[in-house]
């Protein structure tokens, strides 16, 4: 095991290394450290290539700048093929008892292990650390798959732990590191790039689309189809097809079973259902439920669909139909999610509202449009709040540059405002 720690420190700071950080996340990372100096276990959840890594790194590194000794940071990525030899909690065990000894200094350790869920037996690892009582340690684990947290390390923790999902790079993100100004042209940039981190880096379309395709690839053969032993990978592919091109339509299983066996598949309820839930469990998709703003009460059957980044249709499928409408749709959605709201699809005795976002006390009616400059979409939109009674702000999100006044208590906004306001 002396010999592991050879190989792996170039990718540690114990001989004054410095770990590439990337573009600084500082809505994370903040978060982050004001959750540090407890024996909590810190989780960051997220889609392969999100940038948990980075910004697992960029809190190393801002460890280091307040004065923690860079010996007593064990940074392990099971990513890299350097770090193989991580099979079991057996080998994670038998590492971490080398690095106390050969290169810790005294006071407390920091290990940090990204995309844990490829250890076999993590879980009694991590157990065993956050309740030894004899050494100092504090532990931040990255995984890319929702249900790290619903299985045995959540019982075994009970409630030991604070988790963090990670999103791809929001409209403020990407205009930073672009230097963009706050604009228009900037969100419409936005809107045709998707926040995928990665993608900044590059410049040509082909290869755009090459390294989309490939991520997906990954994330469908580690994150699903491995790890539940899928067998109608056809089927999967051909669903993630169908829910990306369909994002922000209501759909609902007997629906695509209909749709899939029309095109020759064998697809079942049940297996159709199980898939659609393993692709928001490795954050490819994500479901909207509809809710029932008079009763107050979440409906089952029918259902929206939302990529995880509007990359997965702009790149994989950009010759198929789809409205600026629902592209922006998809944008705002996710705007949402990364603010720590809980969104859901309203449902009214006479139509919809595109989204009921909940966060604290704080109640959110949006609809979403491309424009209402035209008379007619401008009704439309603004009469989809009228049946909406009692407390809740009321925006309408559009690409339009000039906002209308405040009419029956509906504000309208810029969709490059969104952020600012949430």
């Amino acid at each position: 095991m002396k010999d592991q720690l050879t190989k792996i420190a170039p990718y540690n700071l114990w001989d004054g290394n410095l770990l590439p950080t990337g573009y600084s996340r500082k809505e994370y990372t903040t978060q982050l450290e004001s959750f540090t100096g407890n024996r909590l276990v810190k989780i960051l959840t997220g889609q392969r290539r999100a940038g948990k890594s980075y910004i697992m790194r960029q809190l190393a590194m801002r460890l280091v700048e307040t004065g923690v000794d860079r010996h007593n940071i064990l940074f392990i990525n099971r990513e890299l093929s350097v770090f193989n030899f991580l099979q079991t909690s057996g080998n994670l065990d038998d590492l971490i008892d080398i690095f106390r000894t050969e290169i810790a200094s005294e006071g407390k350790i920091y290990i940090f292990i990204d995309e844990v869920q490829d250890i076999s037996g993590w879980e009694r690892t991590i157990n065993s650390l956050s309740q030894d009582y004899t050494f100092d340690a504090e532990i931040f684990l990255s995984g890319s798959n929702s249900r790290l947290l619903s299985g045995e390390l959540a019982t075994l923790l009970s409630g030991r732990y604070i988790s963090i999902k990670v999103y791809p790079f929001s409209f403020v993100e990407y205009k930073d590191v672009r230097n963009l100004e706050k604009s228009r042209s900037s969100f419409l940039r936005y809107l045709k790039d998707g926040g995928l981190p990665e993608l900044i880096n590059l410049s040509d379309v082909e290869v755009k689309q090459r390294y989309v395709e490939g991520l997906r690839d990954s994330i469908m053969l580690k994150d699903i189809v491995k790890r539940y032993a899928i067998k109608d990978v056809a089927l999967l592919e051909n669903l993630f097809t169908y829910l990306v091109n369909n994002a922000s339509n209501m759909v609902s299983v007997p629906g695509i079973v209909k749709y899939m066996k029309g095109r020759g598949s064998k697809a079942s309820y049940d297996t159709v259902a199980a898939y659609i839930e393993y692709l928001q469990d490795a954050f490819l998709l994500h479901k909207s439920t509809r809710y029932n703003i008079s009763g107050k009460e979440m409906l089952g059957g029918n259902f929206k669909i939302y990529p995880n980044d509007q990359a997965y249709h702009n790149y994989l499928f950009p010759n198929a139909a789809f409205g600026r409408g629902y592209a922006l749709e998809g944008i705002v959605y996710m705007t949402l999610l990364r603010k720590g709201y809980d969104v859901n699809t309203g449902v009214l005795h006479n139509g919809e509202v595109d989204f009921v976002a909940t966060s604290g006390g704080r109640i959110l009616y949006i609809q979403v449009a491309y424009s209402v400059e035209d008379y007619t979409t401008a009704e439309r939109e603004y009469g989809a709040f009228k049946s909406i009674k009692g407390e809740g702000e009321k925006l309408l999100v559009t690409m339009d540059e000039d906002p209308f006044p405040m009419r029956d208590g509906v504000r309208h906004l810029s969709a490059w405002e969104l952020e600012d306001l949430l």
